[in-house]
């Protein structure tokens, strides 16, 4: 097993390799038999090797960003999806390139035959590719090491992907550090080390370090805040630094200037859908289109943020605020598909030019909830560094249902590491989930959150 995983790389970038191969032969086909013969200018031998090295960096790029490689770290249906959703990426790419060429409009059709070409490769590719990645690399057996905090919501976590992990023991901490270093070095793949003490912890963690046990570490707020820290040296003594403000001048300019041409066209752009999506909602009930209310953004700074209306006009008629709940019976029918579609989110792009708003960051939050989080997390306050955003890292990494305090954690981690290149990153990505129904879904009804105690 240990052997197989120095190859591991090896064998998960060959299987790669053939997918992207067989979807460069089945462009080339298509180039080939149809599209090179009605390009504007004759195309020569180094012509047609530049269009198909163009198109499989672009496929790669995409595949890479929208994890359609993953094979293994990703379920069989996931990578089977975002393959394919790369795949369209590149496609509509090419034909617009293809267009421009020829300076005018090309058949459509052929491209629409090869990407159900393609799409039919990716299914038998990932299935190939997975039975193979099973036959080889067997589930993990991990050791988990917790607290007093309850394991049944992490067990349950790592039940959901058996075909990678599989937890054969669980042990407490009373048991001594000594006794669960022995445990540690016995059958097991590896060792998870579930919201326990730190001093304990760390003990654990140098001592698997030293021996080559791989450990599966759930951080606390503290490590997602140092992981952003600057690296500096004292002399001969290296410093982690911390600073008092999360994004440089020049990282808010950037980010101002992209938030405000994007958001500008794609008002233009979204223009007759926000027309259509108004008309519906009105004729529907003849309630008001759009719904307002008090959010929070940067430094607790309180605005309206702005909604295509998707509840009854009396949805919070008592004044308790309340999360949207699975078949939440509030919901119209018109609301149900725009929020399906996420197309009730679209007048936050005026937030956006406003300023009150940004493309990417924590999402905003209502005052009286924040309050309630804050009763059993205050360092729920740390995501407010930053201005509040329409899509952010929780909502491309996590779901509507995921926990508060995973949502905190994960809006760190986007804080911790911000970069331009992580928020276009993050903008491609959320392309992806407005197709993932699961990332839409209300919270269940036994799911714990701040409102419900």
């Amino acid at each position: 097993m240990r052997k197989l995983e120095t190859y591991k790389r090896l064998i998960l970038t060959a299987m790669s390799s053939i997918c992207i191969l067989l979807q460069m032969g089945t462009y080339a086909l298509f180039w080939f038999g149809y599209y090179s013969e009605r390009m504007y200018l004759k195309f020569y031998f180094k012509g047609h090797v530049l269009m198909l090295f163009v198109y499989v960096l672009l496929l790669f790029f995409f595949s890479q960003m929208y994890g359609g490689m993953r094979i293994g770290y990703l379920r069989s249906g996931e990578v089977m999806f975002s393959q394919i959703f790369a795949t369209i990426c590149v496609n509509a790419i090419t034909y617009l390139q293809m267009c421009l060429m020829v300076r005018g409009i090309l058949d459509i059709r052929p491209l629409f035959y090869m990407t159900l070409s393609e799409a039919a490769l990716i299914v038998l590719w990932t299935m190939g590719s997975t039975a193979i990645y099973k036959r080889i690399f067997a589930p993990r057996n991990l050791l988990l090491v917790h607290g007093d905090r309850p394991v049944e919501d992490i067990l349950q976590k790592f039940a959901t992907r058996r075909d990678k992990y599989r937890v054969v023991k669980c042990v407490h901490i009373d048991i001594g550090t000594g006794e669960i270093c022995r445990e540690a070095e016995m059958q097991y793949d590896g060792i998870v080390l579930w919201d326990i003490p730190a001093e304990v912890r760390n003990k654990i963690y140098k001592f698997c370090f030293g021996r080559g046990i791989r450990v599966y570490m759930m951080p606390k707020i503290p490590d997602i805040l140092i992981k952003g820290a600057d690296q500096l040296h004292l002399f001969d003594t290296p410093i982690l630094l911390t600073r008092e403000y999360v994004l440089s001048v020049e990282q808010r300019m950037a980010k101002r200037i992209i938030d405000f041409v994007c958001a500008l066209i794609l008002c233009i752009i979204a223009s007759p859908i926000m027309l259509l999506t108004a008309f519906c909602i009105k004729a529907y009930d003849r309630g008001p289109v759009f719904y307002k209310q008090i959010r929070c953004t940067r430094d607790m700074k309180k605005f309206y943020i702005l909604k295509f209306r998707s509840m009854k006009v009396d949805a919070e008629k008592d004044g308790v605020a309340r999360l949207a709940a699975k078949h939440d019976d509030r919901i119209t029918p018109v609301g149900r598909f725009i929020r399906m579609v996420r197309i009730d989110e679209l007048p936050q792009l005026f937030n956006i030019l406003k300023g009150d708003m940004t493309f990417i960051g924590p999402r905003p939050e209502r005052p009286e909830i924040i309050g309630q989080y804050l009763e059993d997390m205050p360092e729920f306050v740390f995501r407010t560094k930053v201005k509040a955003g329409l899509a952010g890292y929780a909502q491309v990494y996590g779901k509507y249902n995921t926990t508060p305090y995973d949502k905190l954690k994960l809006d760190l981690f986007y804080i911790e590491n911000y970069s331009v290149w992580l928020d276009i990153k993050l903008m491609l990505l959320t392309l992806k989930i407005l197709f993932k129904p699961e990332s839409t879904e209300g919270i269940e009804s036994s799911q714990t959150t701040a409102l419900k105690k």
